[in-house]
């Protein structure tokens, strides 16, 4: 899906929600047009030529500040694709309740074409150009990882930032998603996909939702097909197979797919695409299923690209239900063809763990102190007094491994992780009572853009717009 048509996606997405919320026009288009969009280019001296390079940044919303948005580093990168992802981190925020506008940025480039001194002084270059344009800066525009970027390249970014402000002493808050060593959080690689298992773990506890999508009991043995086993598929396939006794049937990767009716090893799997560089070779692999999105499962997650659901083989999906851990993964005219055949749970809110787990690092900065650190071992005394006046006074003992797991306070993966599932459950328990409460909304995408629409509108109106 072009950039173009992933922007036209999710505009008219906005404005089946604006009018199911009748916004009016001047405020709605207020909320749907981006503040600004800079594009640069900018040259690095790469062997003995200088390479010229293309790179975007778009302020969706300010309503609240900072805004935030992961950078891409992506060949097919363009504008419009930045403006469309920048316009859904607006409503994510605004959908969970986490305090950020929207931004998104990208850098046309493919990783894999320059080792890393090379692509190490690119990032460092780019992000010369947008922090001298306040585009990288703590308490107005807050990058984080994205597709073809991690931690490695945020930590390049937060170096470069801290170089340039050496008297800022909230530079480590300029950007999201760093190593643990450069001030990161625990969680935050992971927290994506486990936002995804989250949202999937509130939706079966949802018995009207459940039954709406022929789905009944819990995840266990509940079959899975994952499109895409980067960061956020992988996280998300690992936790629901491990944690949840889900069955991962199938694998669907760039160079074919891996199928397992009895179920993936998840880990094995990763280990050798890491190896390997690609599903080839291990048991299960076939190159020849190509309509294996569409083959019966009872979830279905979309984890890689935008616009792989779309009208060409929207009417063959036989999922029960799909959850859309990437960003637009089913286009708005497939969306059409799905309502009130399909139960959706959609990327505004499916993959918004991201984020929160970057506003817990982002106030992890500020604060300038480890979550945990202050009350876990006064929270494991408390525990500990408890369990040993009891043991008194029945006069009994507790295994010592056993009490050992009783007393343990909360450190800061945990308080994390209690976080992150705090957001999603209760952003999803407001998506169902919208959705059911009211006649006009007639899935869970339409209320949870409708919810977000409506905190942004009211954000405005406070201010006077």
């Amino acid at each position: 899906m072009s950039g173009k048509d992933f922007l036209n996606s999710v505009e008219q997405v906005f404005e089946k929600a604006a009018t199911v919320l009748k916004l009016q026009k001047n405020l709605a288009n207020q909320i749907k047009l981006p503040n600004s969009t800079y594009k640069v280019n900018f040259g690095v001296r790469i062997g003995n030529r200088i390479n010229t390079f293309t790179g975007f940044r778009c302020v969706h919303s300010d309503h609240l500040e900072p805004v935030k948005g992961g950078i891409r580093f992506s060949e097919d990168a363009d504008q419009q694709e930045v403006e469309a992802l920048a316009a859904l981190m607006t409503y994510k925020c605004a959908l969970v309740d986490i305090p950020f506008g929207g931004s998104k940025g990208a850098l046309i480039i493919n990783p894999r074409d320059y080792n890393k001194f090379d692509l190490e002084r690119i990032t460092r270059r780019f992000a010369q150009e947008l922090i001298k344009r306040d585009l990288i800066n703590p308490s107005q525009n807050v990058p984080a990882p994205d597709m073809g970027t991690g931690e490695r390249e945020m930590a390049w970014i937060s170096d470069e930032y801290r170089r340039l402000n050496p008297v800022d002493i909230n530079s480590s808050a300029c950007v999201t998603g760093k190593p643990i060593n450069k001030h990161g959080i625990r969680g935050r690689v992971e927290a994506t996909g486990r936002g995804v298992q989250f949202a999937i773990r509130e939706f079966f506890r949802h018995n009207r939702d459940k039954k709406l999508a022929n789905l009944s009991g819990d995840l266990e043995g509940k079959k899975i097909i994952v499109q895409g086993l980067g960061n956020v598929g992988y996280h998300a396939a690992k936790f629901l197979s491990v944690e949840d006794g889900a069955i991962i049937t199938a694998v669907i990767e760039r160079d074919g797919v891996v199928l397992d009716s009895k179920g993936i090893n998840i880990e094995n799997l990763k280990k050798h695409i890491s190896l390997t560089g690609g599903t080839k070779g291990f048991k299960g692999f076939t190159n020849k299923a190509k309509e294996v999105l569409c083959d019966k499962c009872d979830i279905l997650i979309p984890a890689a690209l935008e616009g792989v659901i779309n009208k060409n083989n929207v009417k063959k999906i036989k999922a029960k239900l799909i959850v859309e851990a990437a960003n637009g993964p089913i286009t708005y005219e497939a969306d059409k063809i799905l309502e009130g055949n399909k139960i959706i749970i959609p990327d505004l809110y499916a993959n918004a763990g991201g984020v929160t787990v970057s506003y817990f690092e982002w106030v992890k900065n500020l604060s300038h102190i480890r979550f945990g650190r202050l009350h876990k071992r006064g929270e494991e005394n408390k525990i500990l007094n408890l369990i040993n006046s009891i043991e008194e006074i029945t006069g009994r003992q507790l295994k010592i491994l056993k009490k050992e797991n009783i007393v343990k306070g909360a450190d800061e993966i945990d308080l994390v992780r209690s976080g992150l599932d705090d957001t999603m459950r209760t952003a999803y328990i407001e998506m169902s009572y919208n959705w059911h409460a009211k006649k006009t909304i007639k899935d869970l995408r339409t209320s949870a853009m409708a919810i977000a629409l409506n905190k942004i509108a009211k954000s405005y109106e406070t201010i006077g717009i």
